[in-house]
């Protein structure tokens, strides 16, 4: 199977040089944009490609307002310092996520719960999140809710969108509104996925995307807060701009603010990349039809989009029938110069989460010991299924 499997891929790809596991593809208009920006001398945090790639991106996400953000961990930095997150404070999030994650809620003095995930899209699981939430809080009187043992505020969940696949979101809406509870969408790696109709990051009170050089459409380095609302949209461009008060030349600054806006070079590079997001969505689908097929006959699972919704199948993933067979093709493939990976190594396994509070995680942890990421980049095929 490792030799077939990689074969295959080398198939897919055209090449037996190394293959990445999702390298960025440039072929439409980076280089005019970017070289535009730089004639313009607008190449740091003003300029017309943010205005342009904010508007774009609101548009294709439906959302209220987006926010332009130097990368994907200080928009949820933001967003959760917008929604009321201090130190001692709690946030209900999955294991299983990289740790960009978690460091956002660490660094404003919070703690994680953590919480198991789905074996359907990997992502944070509902009927969890609500069991954990009926036998270990409780709601007070002004309506917030308590970690019973500790009296301490859990005040948000922050489902990650793993590999692109939606998690339910209509589950976690209504877990929000019965606990008082702020809904954050870590989605990070979904641009492009659906959840019945509805863009990821559009759900909750706020969404992040990432634009990272590993996903699909790439600013190089940068993120963006997709908001609910409008109001939030406004006050975070404000707070992400150093909370500087409009003025032709004074500087007056009307509360502590962060400087976390991106560059107009970024968002030129992102103008370009989302023009082509719909031909790299189709090839992406392509693809994980090609896996799909590959191992349909076979002992691996391929994880395929929930029922639901329409994944962007940002990396694409098996479940491997044993640790041993895992193993194996990891260090096969990457010998063979075909990048595979397993998925990351569960958060509350790291030392700085170690002693976090945690459901039972049978799921995450199946997961971890049976999961790899196969070359997902979104280049021309030679092959279509």
């Amino acid at each position: 199977m490792n030799k077939e499997l990689v074969k295959f891929i080398q198939k897919i790809y055209k090449t037996n040089e190394f293959i990445q596991l999702h390298e960025p593809e440039f072929q439409g208009n980076e280089k005019s944009y970017v070289m535009d920006a730089i004639d313009s001398t607008y190449v740091s945090s003003t300029g017309m490609y943010v205005d342009r790639f904010e508007d774009q991106i609101a548009k294709y996400t439906s959302s209220k307002k987006s926010v332009s953000i130097v990368n994907g961990t200080a928009a949820l930095s933001l967003a959760l310092h917008i929604s009321n997150i201090r130190s001692g404070d709690l946030v209900i999030t999955q294991p299983l996520t990289f740790v960009a994650t978690c460091n956002a809620i660490y660094h404003l003095g919070a703690s994680p719960i953590f919480i198991d995930v789905s074996m359907d899209n990997l992502g944070l699981d509902p009927n969890a999140v609500l069991e954990y939430l009926e036998s270990h809080a409780e709601l007070d009187d002004d309506g917030s809710c308590l970690l019973k043992e500790t009296k301490q505020k859990i005040k948000a969940i922050i489902p990650m969108h793993t590999f692109g696949h939606p998690v339910d979101l209509y589950k976690f809406d209504k877990i929000c509104q019965d606990w008082n509870l702020t809904l954050i969408e870590d989605a990070a790696e979904s641009i492009g996925s659906f959840y019945k109709g509805i863009h990821t990051g559009t759900f909750g009170r706020f969404g992040v995307l990432s634009f990272n050089g590993n996903k699909i459409i790439t600013t190089g380095g940068g993120g963006m807060l997709l908001c609910k609302n409008p109001e939030d949209g406004n006050y975070a461009k404000h707070l992400s701009t150093t909370a500087k008060s409009k003025h032709p030349y004074e500087f007056f600054h009307d509360e502590p603010g962060f400087n976390m806006r991106m560059p107009n070079l970024n968002a030129a590079l992102g103008c370009a990349q989302l023009e082509s997001l719909k031909h790299f969505l189709k090839i992406k689908k392509n693809i994980a039809n090609l896996y799909k097929e590959f191992f349909s006959e076979t002992d691996f699972k391929f994880i395929s989009e929930p029922e639901y919704a329409q994944s962007n199948y940002w990396l694409n993933a098996i479940f491997c029938p044993n640790e041993d067979a895992k193993n194996s093709l990891l260090e096969y493939s990457n010998n063979k110069g075909v990048n595979m990976r397993p998925v990351w190594k569960l958060m509350y396994k790291l030392p700085m989460f170690s002693k976090s509070m945690k459901g039972e995680m049978k799921n995450a942890e199946k997961i971890e010991s049976l999961l790899v990421n196969l070359p997902s980049s979104p280049k021309e095929i030679i092959f279509k299924s």
